[in-house]
């Protein structure tokens, strides 16, 4: 990662923490969800709010330097696309807290193992997909959306073959519905992590901003 002002590398220290939060969360609601741990899923739950201070925090200090007269074209783009980024991570947030909800229901224990299968297979591709949008920001390489968006085809695919088993399968509707939507949870986070790593364009400076 380039270093910038120390009001911007603090920014970019708490952007990448948040990061971090929604990848360690999702690995962990996956885990919880799956185990039927709701000791864990409550810790989840908790840890939402977490996320969203540090949304607020970081829009804090962004705004405040927008509103320095001295900064340049290249940091303002900066700021800016951190505003367009960190909402993206509080939805994320919000998904993986929408999993671990999910978690005392039991559904993990009622449906098939090629079901679990699968869900385990979309936490594992999830994690992997934040943990390169993370790596992207740090190392301003907008270039990674071409991986991410392979990985996202899997996790879409996934998800559709998870709702032909279900449909297929010997689940009740209630439990189909609810694990509808935690699949529907796992290909959001998938298309948030692929918005995240678009929006890194901005942080590059142009060519001749080098010079």
């Amino acid at each position: 990662m380039t270093a910038g002002p120390p009001a911007l590398d603090e920014i970019d220290e708490q952007v990448i923490k948040l990061f971090a939060m929604v990848m360690g969360g999702l690995s962990a609601a996956t885990d919880a969800f799956l185990d039927g741990d709701r000791e864990a899923a409550r810790t989840l739950v908790a840890d939402d709010q977490a996320i969203d201070s540090m949304q607020s925090s970081i829009e804090e200090l962004v705004e405040r330097e927008l509103a320095r007269s001295e900064r340049g074209t290249a940091d303002l783009r900066r700021l800016v696309s951190v505003l367009r980024i960190v909402p993206e991570l509080e939805r994320s947030g919000d998904l993986v807290e929408h999993i671990a909800l999910r978690t005392p229901q039991g559904l993990a224990s009622v449906i098939g193992a090629k079901a679990r299968g699968m869900i385990e297979a979309m936490g594992r591709i999830g994690v992997e997909m934040w943990r390169l949008a993370a790596d992207a920001y740090a190392d301003r390489d907008p270039s990674a959306v071409e991986r991410l968006r392979l990985l996202d085809d899997e996790l879409d695919d996934l998800h559709v073959s998870l709702s032909s088993e279900l449909a297929h399968g010997h689940t009740s509707n209630a439990v189909a519905i609810e694990m509808g939507l935690v699949a529907r949870f796992y290909e959001r986070l998938g298309d948030h992590a692929v918005n995240v790593t678009k929006r890194l364009r901005g942080l590059v400076p142009a060519p001749r901003e080098y010079e």
